[in-house]
């Protein structure tokens, strides 16, 4: 089993506030920074250092996350500087060497690599406007990026965002004994798994054409906006979709009110209430 050892700070006392992070026998730091507390991070140690950083923050429109993975060898120079000039962010990550020892072209290696990783997993809009040059680099310099690359999307996941996280690990890809499915008239109109995050509905599923005029108000706007994600095309999933719970799932897909406790069953016909009361 893999395992590793954490330290946390909360630099202001509060989980909302600044937080630094140290992974043991790792050469570099992070923080977690609220926008609003740019101006207290001055002090932070190696802040000034070479490094890369995430800033966060939602679309106001559709709700989406977004993000802008950026370098600088000096990290908190530049964060002020997109504190004047990107409006979008609410928070910012930052991974910096604590002996400085990453140069322009680790940063730049490292950058392209989160950059590309993040595309590819399709959770956030990525706001950077061209793919990041990807510098060479050869062997114990490659390893050394590599390995601080891996830490960012450990801690990254642990702050909170999961920008660098597949929506099906590797636990569950394959498996067919945690495969469910949802029919209606005995229609097959998906297959999904629940995780340890939530429920994902599986690329290839479909969607019913309507939403009933009996679903809860409350849940109208919510099956819209699901409907209307990136992931679904002509009623069609081309992406795994992750959903808060099966019953939210379930919403999407027959567009009615539903409980996805019920609804969601195994190849043998047994409802997800059924299979988690056994497990």
């Amino acid at each position: 089993m893999n395992q590793n050892v954490i330290t946390m700070i909360l630099k202001n006392g509060t989980p909302t506030g600044i937080i630094q992070a140290n992974l043991d026998e790792w050469i570099g730091v992070s923080y977690k920074i609220p926008r609003n507390k740019i101006k207290e991070a001055k002090e932070l140690k190696s802040i000034n250092n070479t490094g890369v950083y995430i800033l966060l923050g939602i679309d106001e429109k559709t709700g989406e996350n977004r993000a802008y993975i950026g370098e600088a060898e000096d990290i908190y120079t530049r964060l002020l500087q997109h504190n004047k000039n990107k409006e979008f962010w609410r928070e910012c990550l930052v991974f910096v060497s604590q002996d400085n020892s990453l140069n322009k072209a680790h940063i730049k290696f490292i950058e392209n690599e989160l950059y590309v990783k993040a595309n590819t997993v399709s959770r956030y809009m990525i706001e950077n406007n061209s793919k990041p040059t990807k510098s060479t680099l050869d062997g114990a310099d490659e390893i050394r990026a590599i390995k601080f690359y891996e830490k960012i999307m450990l801690l990254t996941s642990i702050y909170g965002y999961h920008i660098f996280d597949e929506i099906l690990s590797e636990e569950y890809k394959n498996n067919d004994r945690d495969l469910l499915y949802l029919t209606n008239n005995n229609i097959e109109y998906a297959r999904g798994i629940l995780t340890d995050e939530g429920f994902v509905i599986l690329k290839g599923s479909k969607i019913k054409d309507k939403i009933a005029n009996s679903l809860s108000p409350s849940l109208v706007k919510y099956a819209e906006k699901e409907r209307n994600s990136q992931d679904i095309q002509n009623g069609i999933f081309i992406r795994n979709h992750l959903c808060s719970t099966p019953s939210m799932a379930a919403v999407i897909i027959l567009g009615r009110n539903s409980n996805g406790y019920n609804e969601w069953k195994n190849k043998e016909g047994r409802k997800l209430k059924e299979i988690i009361r056994e497990d």
